[in-house]
């Protein structure tokens, strides 16, 4: 059966790699992300009756008039993948300059909570619709020269157990961490060495059944992709 998938941060890595995969097994694709060239590049690779816009999730206002534009046009996601973050440059946390903690922090778990904010109710509204906030390893352990980083992701951990204790039945939010994989984010942290990993492509042939495979059941859960 198609869904109607919506994901945050479609301009690289495993953000663009799902929507990608989903769009090819016959899926509608709402996606955002904040670099207008790369929109731009994804909207005609995939084209109708998928949609992609410039929206930075940071910006509450912005993600609303988004959200309001693809329920109106698609109705409510089936699956919501709260994706879109950024990475500190690597540092000790006390050499990261107070507007690059605050832009981490915006993007990582204000852009969460905006998204949950716009597009929740009217899943809430339908009775169904999972919503899936991408976490990292850094949310459940930590590295030297990441603080910002894992601060933010054990933050997405516990709004989303948090949250899940207030959705209504029917839905369910859980967090995932999708594993080590080779983004230009990683090697922003680890240069050549991610090459080890697989690719973002790699990962969403499998990464994609899995998610589409969630249900209620997984309401709470810290999930980790397969």
């Amino acid at each position: 059966m198609r869904k109607t998938i919506v994901i945050t941060g479609v301009t690289s890595g495993i953000g663009r790699a799902l929507a990608e995969r989903f769009a090819s097994d016959g899926h509608v694709v709402a996606g955002c992300g904040r670099r207008r060239e790369r929109i731009g590049e994804i909207a005609a690779a995939l084209g109708p009756p998928h949609d992609f816009a410039v929206c930075d999730v940071a910006d509450d206002a912005a993600v609303g008039a988004w959200a309001a534009r693809v329920l109106e046009r698609l109705g409510a996601p089936d699956l919501l993948v709260a994706n879109a973050a950024l990475i500190n440059r690597s540092a000790p946390l006390w050499e990261v300059p107070p507007e690059e903690f605050s832009t981490v922090v915006d993007v990582n778990v204000k852009g969460v909570y905006h998204a949950i904010r716009h597009f929740l109710p009217a899943m809430a509204a339908r009775g169904s619709g999972v919503i899936v906030n991408v976490s990292s390893g850094w949310g459940r352990s930590t590295s030297p020269d990441v603080a910002p980083y894992c601060a933010t992701k054990y933050a997405v951990e516990g709004l989303s157990s948090a949250l899940a204790d207030e959705i209504p039945s029917g839905l369910a939010v859980a967090a995932m961490n999708p594993g080590v994989i080779d983004t230009e984010m990683l090697r922003s942290c680890w240069g050549a060495e991610a090459s080890q990993y697989a690719t973002p492509a790699e990962w969403a042939a499998r990464a994609a059944p899995f998610l589409l495979s969630l249900g209620p059941e997984v309401n709470g859960r810290a999930l980790t992709a397969p």
